[in-house]
């Protein structure tokens, strides 16, 4: 049997109840979730929303950032990178802010390190694009070639490393690759047009546990910990193979070719497949049987592929049975059986979408699908389509938003909402 262990979120479900009696289930402490699937399985945020209605609060964020907000209890975490104060032409100031959910009141604002990007990044892309992850003891910001951050949840400096080096990204596209908590350890994903690796360390200290290389190009997707009986493994999008390592030496259990370019869309899993596509200059997605060794392509560990219509920036959500994606950017939605990947619609056009970065993300029995203009459609959770709602935030946002309980927290262009009906 799969589990999925992302974020070590398996500890992570905890209820804390107030006098009042109300209570929180979860805490979306990653951008794809606790289920590691972008799913919460108790939040029900609203359907409809502008950039009037149903505002529970609303602040304005200093700098640019795609990384998308994380919530734990009573605090939500957002990076960006803000001009530095003394004015020094390209010099920018990465920075973690923690804000009072329920207020929108800034708790902290911590500077990492002030420094001039030492390569240019896409005209869509700023120098902050990696999400921060939590524990609930600490917060961790990742700004890349600038270095990984840990502070305490009140925002004092743990540790940092800042010892990578620099990136050199294809096309000087930039950085974003988030890192993910799992157990004792904090993976860290580095594919670049430079010697690629991938870090284990120990989310205490920042040591490196161990260090894999990877023959792999610029990449832009985050890792999954997925567990198959007593053993864990890390799965990683690759321009040259989707691979798997063990999650407790870093060794390679599992390839399997056919990816398109530079990938940037993260795997997802179930209880027996882990899902992995790209889209850019090409289209594949395939279910493998995490279970296989060696090279899986041409094998039964390949439950089945898909070579059109797969997505490219934004991941797949992966819903109740139902694996949801984009056509490339485009907005074109489609849904498949998880299991066997037959379509229950495919490339459907869908009000308000046409350039999609956000990942979608499926909370209450809705999937809610973010345009990079500002419009976010609510649909349906279902394998027939149904457009519930078209709401418009007023900002761009390429940011995948976050549903904890009854609130949704959009990280735009120039803000930070909460959605609360």
């Amino acid at each position: 049997m799969l589990h999925r262990t992302y974020l070590g979120l398996v500890l992570l479900i905890g209820c804390s109840c107030s006098l009042a009696g109300s209570v929180r289930a979860e805490n979306w402490a990653h951008w794809r979730g606790p289920t590691g699937n972008g799913v919460s399985p108790t939040a029900k945020p609203p359907t409809t929303f502008s950039a009037t209605q149903n505002v529970a609060w609303k602040v304005s964020l200093p700098g640019r950032s795609s990384g998308s907000p994380v919530v734990w209890e009573d605090s939500v975490f957002v990076v960006s990178a803000v001009p530095a104060a003394d004015g020094t032409r390209g010099k920018l100031a990465f920075q973690t802010f923690c804000f009072d959910r329920a207020t929108g009141k800034l708790k902290w604002q911590k500077t990492a390190v002030e420094a001039v990007p030492h390569e240019g990044t896409h005209a869509t892309n700023g120098y902050a694009s990696a999400s921060p992850c939590t524990d609930g003891t600490h917060v961790y910001s990742h700004f890349g070639s600038r270095g990984l951050y840990c502070y305490t949840m009140d925002g004092e400096l743990v540790w940092k490393r800042d010892d990578f080096g620099n990136m050199r990204t294809r096309n000087s596209f930039g950085e974003g690759s988030s890192p993910v908590l799992a157990g004792d350890r904090i993976l860290v994903p580095w594919d670049h047009d430079g010697p690629s690796f991938l870090y284990a360390l120990d989310k205490r200290t920042g040591e490196t546990l161990w260090k894999t290389a990877r023959d792999e190009p610029t990449c832009w997707a985050t890792p999954l910990v997925v567990s198959i009986g007593d053993s864990q493994q890390v799965v990683m999008n690759g321009e040259n193979y989707a691979r798997a390592y063990d999650f407790e030496t870093g060794k390679e259990l599992w390839r399997c070719s056919g990816q398109t370019d530079r990938p940037a869309a993260s795997a997802v899993a179930d209880d027996e497949f882990v899902y992995v596509g790209s889209g850019f200059r090409g289209a594949f997605m395939a279910a493998f049987r995490p279970a296989g060794r060696g090279d899986l392509r041409g094998t039964q560990s390949v439950a089945w592929t898909i070579d059109r219509d797969t997505p490219d920036v934004a991941s797949p959500l992966l819903s109740d049975g139902r694996l949801y994606f984009y056509k490339a950017k485009s907005g074109l939605v489609s849904c498949v059986d998880a299991k066997t990947g037959k379509p229950h619609f495919t490339a459907q056009r869908v009000p308000g979408l046409s350039d999609t970065y956000a990942s979608p993300i499926a909370a209450g029995g809705h999937v809610y699908l973010t345009d990079r203009s500002g419009k976010i459609t609510v649909i349906k959770d279902a394998a027939s389509l149904e457009v519930v709602a078209t709401n418009d935030v007023g900002e761009p946002v390429d940011a995948t938003p976050a549903p904890v309980d009854n609130q949704l927290f959009v990280r735009t262009e120039k803000s930070l909402i909460c959605f609360q009906n």
